[in-house]
């Protein structure tokens, strides 16, 4: 009996010292954010194809995030694009600063931690948050990288919003694009909308929604159009 109970009690006590330490993993900021999704994507690339996505895997304390990496040549991303990388459509013409060979694009869906990490004032999300980072692929064991900047100097890069959440009766929907610091774009939506300056429209699943013309990786959203 009595080894029983030094038993559990020895179980408590791994359970209490390793329960701090493994929340304390938990990003604090979406820049931290970014550096951990970026890491558990390259680790989905074990002896990569070029041009073949690969999903990760995020840990428990992030379950409803999704992430990949796509490793492309350069050269090839520019010339001839991505038909389709999940949500998103690379046109031809696609260039990256600065210059790499090789580069890798992370995939974000931000899921049910949307709110979390690009939280909203007065304002609920009906899809979740997702990104698209382009980092150096020359060493695929790399972490905390830089973020490439990467520009559409022909078409717009398009996105196909999914899992998109009605919008409610008296409410409009507005789209929104965060910087790399998580600033809200809308703000300047919502100053043009002051002065009467005409927004931008596009396609969010079904609805037509007031659209802001840069997100996190600077692509243009498909069905736009000047009423």
């Amino acid at each position: 009996m009595g080894l029983l109970r030094s038993l559990v009690m020895m179980l408590l006590l791994i359970w209490f010292l390793w329960l701090p330490g493994h929340r304390a993993q938990l990003p604090n900021s979406e820049h931290e954010l970014d550096a951990l999704l970026q890491n558990y994507a390259y680790k989905a690339l074990v002896r990569p194809k070029t041009g073949l996505p690969y999903d990760g895997d995020v840990p428990p304390d992030l379950i409803g995030i999704k992430v990949a990496a796509l490793r492309l040549r350069s050269g090839s991303l520019r010339r001839k694009g991505v038909p389709m990388y999940k949500e998103f459509e690379i046109p031809i013409g696609v260039i990256e600063r600065p210059y790499v060979e090789r580069l890798v694009l992370v995939y974000q869906n931000l899921g049910n931690w949307s709110e979390r990490y690009y939280s909203l004032a007065g304002y609920t999300h009906l899809a979740p948050v997702l990104g698209l980072l382009a980092y150096n692929a020359s060493n695929l064991s790399a972490t905390n990288l830089p973020v490439l900047d990467i520009r559409a100097s022909g078409d717009p890069i398009t996105i196909k919003f999914s899992d998109v959440k009605s919008v409610p009766d008296g409410f409009v929907a507005m789209c929104v694009s965060f910087d790399l610091q998580g600033k809200e774009e809308m703000q300047q939506m919502e100053r043009a909308a002051d002065v009467g300056e005409a927004l931008q429209m596009t396609s969010v699943g079904e609805t037509k929604a007031p659209a802001a013309m840069v997100t996190r990786t600077q692509p243009t959203l498909e069905n736009e159009y000047v009423p």
